[in-house]
């Protein structure tokens, strides 16, 4: 991307202002603000979508090196619900086996267009700064697939303490995004909840903590611990609750399957 160098310096760039100057488009068109990201990804298609999150995942993360960080220091879209009405919240990694907030209802449903995978690194609680664990996130794909969870319903009377609380739990993830979720995975399905607020990691040049794709997830997971304990204990975990609500997910069980051969477990 010289181009965007050449038309805001009137010269070339580095390789590593180019790297960011990637990020900074992949975020413009893809991910921020919410809605305009979810239309985005519509417009783009499956296969520009694609194209889009692995030349921006390659090239954007080059260039930093995980470290924790302060509370508020990812940019947050406001809430398109009021402080009185009820909030949904969409769990799909640890929030679905350990909850940690105050919620008057759960069902299991699906978000469409997204799928599981672990590219997001963990500094604060599977890993360290010197050697990141990985959790999970939600990666754009086909609109076609749709990807299960947990979705808790919070009072209005709580609402304000759990987003305080999901703030500082996420506080790596630089996206708070806002989606439909469905009860179905039927391609015509309505959905059943608006607006549920989730938090997802991208490649943006905000996200200090992001690994993306590699061949040795598995290695990785099974080395890594961090305060909150060993990160193939994260993947078991969710492992079993995905289990336990009776989702299918290959990917997330071939991935357990293959750190608990390293492991021996």
């Amino acid at each position: 991307r010289t181009s965007e160098c050449t038309r805001h310096r009137g010269g070339v760039c580095s390789p590593e202002q180019q790297n960011i100057g990637i990020a900074r488009h992949f975020v413009r068109t893809v991910y921020c603000p919410p809605k305009a990201a979810m239309r985005a990804t519509a417009a783009l298609g499956g296969a520009n979508e694609r194209m889009h999150m692995q030349r921006a995942t390659v090239l954007a993360a080059a260039s930093r090196t995980p470290r924790d960080h302060d509370v508020g220091v990812m940019p947050r879209a406001p809430l398109s619900t009021k402080p009185h009405e009820p909030l949904w919240v969409f769990g799909y990694g640890s929030i679905v086996w350990n909850v940690g907030f105050e919620y008057v209802s759960t069902r299991t449903l699906c978000a469409r267009g997204f799928r599981r995978r672990f590219y997001q690194g963990s500094t604060d609680h599977r890993g360290t700064v010197e050697f990141p664990g990985r959790t999970v996130t939600l990666e754009h794909c086909d609109a076609r697939e749709v990807v299960w969870g947990a979705a808790y319903e919070v009072s209005p009377e709580h609402r304000e303490r759990v987003i305080e609380y999901l703030e500082k739990r996420e506080k790596q993830y630089d996206a708070r995004i806002e989606m439909d979720l469905f009860d179905s995975a039927d391609e015509g399905a309505e959905p059943v909840i608006r607006n549920a607020v989730t938090y997802i990691a991208t490649p943006s040049e905000y996200n200090l903590n992001w690994l993306g794709d590699a061949g040795d997830l598995a290695e990785q997971i099974a080395r890594a611990r961090g305060p909150s304990g060993e990160n193939c204990e994260y993947l078991y975990n969710l492992a079993i609750a995905m289990r336990d609500i009776g989702v299918e997910d290959d990917h997330l069980y071939n991935l357990e399957a293959a750190v608990r051969a390293i492991r021996g477990d």
